[in-house]
Parts: C-alpha cells; structure tokens; sequence
C-alpha cells in the first residue's frame, strides 16, 4: 500500500485531468463540494440527480471557475428501473466513451424511530436508493469502467454501517449492505485496473445531518469542502494500491 495518508493527503492542480467522473446526489451537500472539486482538478463530472435546478447551479459554478464542462443527468434513484441505467450507460458511451470513477454519494436519512415503529415505505425507499440503486448503477456502467486506464468505485460508508446503532433504523441496515457491496465488487475486480473503496463522510454540514441532529449548530460542524482530500485520493492515481477499504473523510 502506498504511503499516502489521506487526511493529510495534498492533491497536486491537475490530479483528475481529463478523467471522466460520474457523482450521484450532485446537486447539494457532499455531492455538490465533490463536482466542484473534482471538476478543479481538471475532472469533467457528469452530474446525477432528482432536481434539474440543482445540477444546473453547480454546472454554471464550475463553467463560473473555468472548470471543463459538465454533463447533467437528471435520475430519481428511488423510482429509476434498470432501463434508466441502461440508457444512462448507452448515453455516457457515445458521449464520453468511457468512465473513469464513480462516486455513490446519494443517501437516503430514512426515519430515526425503534425497529418495531419504522415506517415499511420508509425501509423500501431507504433500501432501494442507498442499495439497489447504487448495486444497478454500478452494473450498468461497469463496462465504462473497465474502459479506464485505472477506473475507481468508491460508495459512501457510515460509522452506523460498521456498527450499528439504536434507532438508526434502516440507513444503518443499508450502510451495512453498503460495505458488503463494497467488498464483493473490490474481490471480484481483484485482478482489474479498478479500485474499489468506500469513505465515511464522519459529521458533515448536510442537509441530512441537520434532519438526523435538528437541534446541532450547523456552524460547529465540518463544512463538506473540509473533507475533500480524501475523496481527490480516492480517485486519482495515488490510490493504486488501495481496495477493498473503508477510510473515514474525517479522524474519528
């Protein structure tokens, strides 16, 4: 394994130059800080997500800063079927002929209630946008991915995923199939040019955390432009040599 700590990890201007990047959940919080990242570090990021509205302002952001020029997407992950992803692989083939990462960073919070009071819609929409949406994803554009030089996988863990936690209901269920997910498709690639890996955002000023800590004080919680090294690792070519592993954006 290489010897890059990625919390301190300090990406050079053009790590993502010319590499074609693909960022569920683009429009706000994580998803957003990523695309502009990425996209300043010479990436064209091919943004997805529910609301048009939000893809177009971070698209005008990163033509604003001189970035390369976006594609957008539009994808409601909690309705999308498997033709969706299909037509979404078949449109990034003729566009860009290639993928060369892929960020699922759409989560859905789901409720904070006991087990026994969690809400059946609730689990379904839980499970199908943060673990068959991103397992459909994934199987769609693997071709694309395996197009690249060195293609990378990363899917966004939770501590909750790792250990789970009362109340945490059906997101930490599904962060738990996240990991595992995660470590299927990094064996299965073992022999491959793409790295698999996971990250765990850790405390975040999202709209999420404000909904599962309604009474924190956003101001005392890390902004997601703090936490973007790690993920600039995670895609670039220093990460060779890491797979199949779960890292944390932030020191827990």
């Amino acid at each position: 394994m290489t010897q890059h700590d990625p919390l301190t990890y300090q990406p050079s201007a053009g790590l993502l130059q010319d590499r074609i990047i693909v960022i569920t959940g683009a429009g706000s919080g994580i998803g957003r800080a990523a695309a502009q990242t990425f996209a300043r570090h010479g990436a064209t990021v091919v943004l997805l997500g529910r609301t048009l509205a939000k893809l177009e302002s971070v698209y005008d952001s990163i033509e604003a800063a001189g970035g390369p020029k976006p594609a957008i997407f539009p994808i409601n992950l909690e309705g999308a079927a498997p033709q969706d992803y299909d037509q979404l692989r078949i449109a990034l083939d003729n566009e860009f002929g290639r993928v060369d990462g892929l960020l699922h960073n759409a989560s859905e919070l789901g409720g904070r209630t006991p087990l026994g009071q969690y809400s059946i819609s609730d689990w379904q929409k839980v499970m199908q946008v943060n673990v068959t949406a991103p397992f459909l994803l994934t199987r769609a554009l693997l071709p694309l991915l395996q197009k690249s030089a060195d293609g990378r996988v990363v899917f966004t863990g939770s501590s909750v995923g790792r250990k789970g936690r009362a109340y945490w209901g059906g997101y930490a269920v599904s962060k738990g199939a996240t990991e595992t997910l995660m470590q299927v498709l990094a064996d299965e690639l073992e022999q491959t040019p793409i790295r698999v890996n996971s990250i765990n955002p850790g405390a975040t000023r999202t709209a999420m955390r404000a909904s599962a800590y309604p009474a924190e004080d956003p101001a005392v919680v890390t902004p997601p432009e703090a936490i973007m090294n790690p993920y600039l690792f995670l895609f670039g070519p220093d990460s060779k040599d890491w797979h199949g592993q779960q890292l944390d954006a932030q020191p827990v």
